[in-house]
C-alpha cells in the first residue's frame, strides 16, 4: 500500500534537431561530464556557478549545512540588483533592452538597461531619503505587472530591503495577513490594474488592509487614475523618484542575507512566507536559466507568469535579468480581448522563447487551433512549461500547434520553496517525453523513495526527495523555523521531502505524478491523480480534467473527475459522454483506475498562479462545506458556480 502504481503509458520521444544541437550553450558530451562530476561533487559544481555572477566580497566558505538550515558562499558579500544592472552598463549590452511591457490596450513601454538602471537608482534614492528605509526591513510589493513592479523590486535589492510581492488581485484580508506577517514597513502599490478590459481597483483594497497593519508608516501608490486622490501617508509613486538622482551605488549584501519572501499560494492551507537569500538564490536561478532556456544574446524571452508568483520572481526578474537578457511582460489575461492574444503578442514582439503553465496551453487546445493558426510566431526557438505535470497530450498540442515541430519543449518541475528549476531538460542534449521532466539539473540530487526512504527501482511509484543542499533552497518560513523542519525534512531524514510524488522510468527520466496529498488509495491500490486526469484530457471531448479521491467506506477512496468538455453548450447525452470517459480511462490505464463519477462542469477552481486547488473538489465531492485560505483563488465565485 505504501507504493505509488505507475499506471500513464507513454512511450513516444523527441530528439532535438541537429540544427538546434549545433548552437546549443550545452553539447552532449561536455553535458555528460558535467552532469557526472555535478553528481559526484555538487558543492564544487554550485562553487564554479557562482562565479558567474559578481561579487562583492569573496565568500570564505562555499557551504555550510546545520538540518534543516544551509548557508552558501558563507562571507561573500553581492547585490543582486546590481548584478542584474550595473554590470551590464560596463557592455554594450546598457543599449539593450531589458523591458518590454505590453498592456492589454497594446500599450508598450521599452527599457534599456541604462533606462532600467537609472529608474531603480532613482526609487532606491527614494527609499532612502524620503522613506527611511533601510537594510533588514521588509516592503510589500502589490503592484500589477508593471514595469514600476520590476523596478520597485529591484531597487529594494539594491539597498537590502527584503521584499514581500503580493499578487495584485489578492483581498484585503490576504493583504493584510502577508503584511503583517512581514511586518512590512512600506507597501507599494498601484491605484488600478486592468483585467478584462476593466479597471480593478487596488488602492482601496489597499486601503482596507494598511487600516489593520500598525507597522506600515507609508503607502506609495503610481498613479494611473488622473482623479485618484491621496491622503494620510499615502505618497505618489512618481512624486517621489523623479526628482531623484539617476545614479545610485549598490549596497554590498551579505549571501546570506533574506533578498525576498514569498507566500505560498494556499492550495493546501495557510499560506507561509518561504524565505530565499541573496547569494545561494542568485547563483542559482542565473545557472538554470542560462542552461534550460539555452539563452543567445538576441533572444526575447516571454514568461507568462506575474512577479507575485516564484516563477515571476526567478525566471522573469532575477534570473533571466542577471544574464542581460531582453524580458517581455504583460499587464493583462491571455485570452483577452480574443482568444489568440498570447499568440499575437509572441508574433508581434518576436519571441524566441515561451515558458507558460499547462493550464493555460490546455485552454488554449479548448479555444482551438484556428487561433495560433492567424499567427505565423516563425521566431520562436524553444518552448517551456512550469506549474504543474502536463499531460502527454496538451504536451503534443504544444509541440505540434505552437512549436510546429522545431522547437524543444523545456518541462521544469520545481516550487517556491526551491527558488529555481530542478528537473528539467537541457535542451540541445536531452531527448524529450511528453508528460516527462526529464532528468534532474546538474547539481540536483534528486530521487524516488519509498514509505521507509530506499530508493525505488525502475517504474516503481514513490516519493520525490532531494538528496543534498542546493544554492537557492528556501532557508525557512518566516517566523516559523519548526513548521519548516516539519513540513520538509522529518517525513525523510536527511532529505528534502517535496511533496510530490513520482517515479523514474528504466532510462532514469523523471515523472511527476502531483502532490502526494492528491494520491488516491482505491482497495490498496495508490494511483497518482495527473496520470487518471491524462486520460481523460487524451479523450477528444474533454478540455479540462481533475481527479480527486473522496473517503470511500468500502474501498477507501473513490475515484471522483470533474470535467470540462470541449463543447458543453452543445452536449445532448450527458451520460452517453460520462460513461464514454469512464470507458476511456479503463482502456488507457486499468479498470482500478475507473472513475467512481464523474461530473461535467464548465469551470474548475484555479489559483491565480494557474494551479487547480483539489483540496476544494475534494470537499465538494466529499458533500463537505469548504474550509480553509479561498484568498488565492482567481474568482471566488467559481466555488458556488461549480456547486
Amino acid at each position: 500500500m505504501s507504493q505509488i502504481e505507475t499506471v500513464l503509458k507513454e512511450t513516444r520521444e523527441f530528439a532535438p534537431s541537429q540544427e538546434f544541437v549545433a548552437r546549443a550553450n550545452l553539447q552532449p558530451s561536455e553535458y555528460q561530464r558535467v552532469f557526472a562530476e555535478a553528481a559526484r561533487n555538487p558543492i564544487q559544481f554550485w562553487e564554479g556557478a557562482a562565479r558567474n555572477i559578481d561579487w562583492f566580497q569573496p565568500w570564505q566558505k562555499t557551504f555550510e549545512w546545520k538540518e534543516p538550515h544551509a548557508k552558501w558562499f558563507v562571507g561573500g558579500q553581492l547585490n543582486a540588483s546590481y548584478n542584474c544592472l550595473d554590470r551590464h552598463l560596463k557592455t554594450d549590452t546598457k543599449n539593450k533592452l531589458a523591458l518590454i511591457w505590453e498592456g492589454e490596450d497594446g500599450h508598450t513601454t521599452r527599457l534599456t538597461y541604462q533606462e532600467l538602471f537609472e529608474r531603480v537608482c532613482q526609487l532606491a534614492n527614494a527609499m532612502e531619503s524620503k522613506l527611511d528605509l533601510r537594510a533588514g526591513d521588509f516592503a510589500a510589493i502589490y503592484m500589477p505587472l508593471v514595469p514600476e513592479a520590476v523596478v520597485t523590486m529591484l531597487a529594494c535589492a539594491r539597498i537590502g530591503v527584503t521584499h514581500s510581492v503580493i499578487f495584485a488581485g489578492f483581498s484585503a484580508h490576504a493583504v493584510r495577513d502577508r503584511i503583517n506577517d512581514a511586518r512590512c514597513k512600506v507597501v507599494f502599490t498601484a491605484d488600478e490594474t486592468y483585467r478584462k478590459g476593466q479597471p480593478l481597483n487596488l488602492i482601496s483594497i489597499v486601503r482596507q488592509a494598511v487600516a489593520e497593519c500598525p507597522g506600515v508608516q507609508h503607502t506609495v501608490v503610481l498613479t494611473r487614475n488622473a482623479s485618484t486622490h491621496l491622503s494620510g501617508r499615502e505618497v505618489a509613486y512618481q512624486a517621489i523618484s523623479e526628482a531623484q538622482p539617476k545614479t545610485h551605488t549598490a549596497k554590498p549584501i551579505d549571501a546570506e542575507h533574506p533578498l525576498f519572501v514569498l507566500y505560498t499560494s494556499g492550495t493546501t492551507g495557510k499560506p507561509k512566507g518561504i524565505l530565499h537569500t541573496t547569494g545561494g538564490y542568485l547563483t542559482g536561478v542565473n545557472q538554470t536559466a542560462r542552461w534550460v532556456f539555452d539563452l543567445k544574446p538576441n533572444d526575447i524571452y516571454w514568461c507568462t507568469a506575474d512577479i507575485g508568483w516564484i516563477t515571476g520572481h526567478s525566471y522573469v526578474v532575477y534570473g533571466i535579468l542577471s544574464l542581460g537578457m531582453t524580458s517581455l511582460i504583460y499587464e493583462g489575461v491571455l485570452n483577452h480581448p480574443h482568444p489568440g492574444r498570447i499568440w499575437e503578442i509572441a508574433d508581434r514582439h518576436k519571441v524566441t522563447i515561451l515558458y507558460t503553465a499547462p493550464t493555460a496551453i490546455r485552454s488554449f487546445m479548448r479555444a482551438g487551433e484556428e487561433h495560433p493558426n492567424k499567427y505565423p510566431m516563425a521566431s520562436l526557438r524553444l518552448l517551456g512549461t512550469v506549474g504543474e505535470p502536463i499531460n502527454p497530450e496538451a504536451w503534443i498540442w504544444y509541440q505540434q500547434t505552437i512549436g510546429k515541430g522545431r522547437c524543444p519543449i523545456v518541462d521544469t518541475w520545481w516550487q517556491t520553496e526551491t527558488g529555481g528549476i530542478m528537473i528539467s531538460p537541457i535542451p540541445g542534449v536531452v531527448p524529450t517525453k511528453p508528460g516527462s521532466a526529464t532528468k534532474p539539473f546538474p547539481g540536483i540530487l534528486a530521487d524516488i523513495v519509498d514509505e521507509n526512504g530506499k530508493s525505488c527501482g525502475p517504474n516503481e511509484g514513490g516519493y520525490l526527495v532531494i538528496k543534498h543542499p542546493w544554492p537557492s533552497m528556501a532557508r525557512t518560513i518566516l517566523g516559523d523555523p519548526d513548521r519548516f523542519r516539519d513540513a520538509y525534512w522529518t517525513r525523510f531524514p536527511g532529505m528534502y521531502f517535496t511533496g510530490d510524488g513520482a517515479h523514474k522510468d528504466a532510462q532514469g527520466y523523471f515523472w511527476i505524478k502531483g502532490r502526494v496529498d492528491d494520491v488516491i488509495n482505491v482497495s490498496g491500490h495508490r494511483l497518482g491523480t495527473m496520470e487518471i486526469e491524462s486520460a481523460l484530457v487524451s479523450h477528444p471531448s474533454v478540455a479540462e480534467a481533475a481527479v480527486v479521491g473522496p473517503p470511500d467506506e468500502l474501498k477507501g477512496q473513490s475515484i471522483v473527475a470533474f470535467v470540462i468538455p470541449k463543447d458543453i453548450a452543445n452536449l445532448t447525452d450527458l451520460s452517453a459522454l460520462e460513461q464514454s470517459l469512464k470507458r476511456h480511462v479503463a482502456n488507457e490505464i486499468g479498470a482500478i483506475a475507473r472513475p467512481d463519477r464523474i461530473l461535467l462542469t464548465r469551470t474548475l477552481p484555479k489559483t491565480r498562479s494557474g494551479k487547480i486547488m483539489r483540496r476544494l473538489l475534494k470537499d465538494f465531492a466529499a458533500g463537505k462545506t469548504t474550509s480553509g485560505d479561498t484568498t488565492t483563488l482567481e474568482n471566488p465565485n467559481l466555488v458556488d458556480l461549480i456547486k
